[in-house]
């Protein structure tokens, strides 16, 4: 299980580092992420934050308060499932590799592990030498989790 509260207090360390604040309503959306195993919309976000803390927050609300969290680089974007996730190194102080996300196709469960330095770059050279410019590091791959793995048998 993990330590909701140490999260969030090092959340808000990181926030008040950089003149911002983590508001009650940013921390619900964060915690909600962060107890989550599986990627949320916005609007799953939504009702768990009206389950949980029995809060109603508008969807612009929660669009804002996402974009604000990846912006402080405390969630990330799953692009392909237009799904956000809270960042595997949140409480950690030191820069890491690319984020390479397993996203099991059959439970929608997610986890986050990292990318060699040297193998981002490498795809950064095919990519230039195929005509194109790389935006953005980040990759999501289709998996199967080992729990799903193991039903399957």
């Amino acid at each position: 299980m993990k330590n909701i509260d140490s999260i969030i207090q090092h959340a808000e360390q990181h926030c008040a580092s950089h003149g911002a604040r983590l508001t009650a309503k940013r921390k619900q959306v964060l915690s909600g992420l962060i107890q989550s195993e599986k990627a949320l919309s916005a609007y799953e976000l939504i009702a768990v934050c009206k389950e949980k803390y029995n809060e109603d927050i508008p969807a612009m609300s929660v669009y804002r308060i996402l974009e604000f969290l990846v912006g402080e680089h405390l969630v990330h974007k799953l692009s392909l499932a237009n799904k956000y996730i809270a960042c595997a190194h949140i409480r950690c102080d030191h820069a890491h590799g690319a984020p390479q996300f397993l996203i099991c196709r059959n439970c929608s469960k997610v986890k986050e592990i990292t990318i060699e330095s040297a193998t981002i770059s490498e795809l950064q050279e095919s990519v230039q030498e195929a005509g194109y410019k790389l935006i953005s590091p980040q990759l999501e791959m289709s998996c199967l989790c080992e729990d799903c793995l193991t039903q399957a048998v």
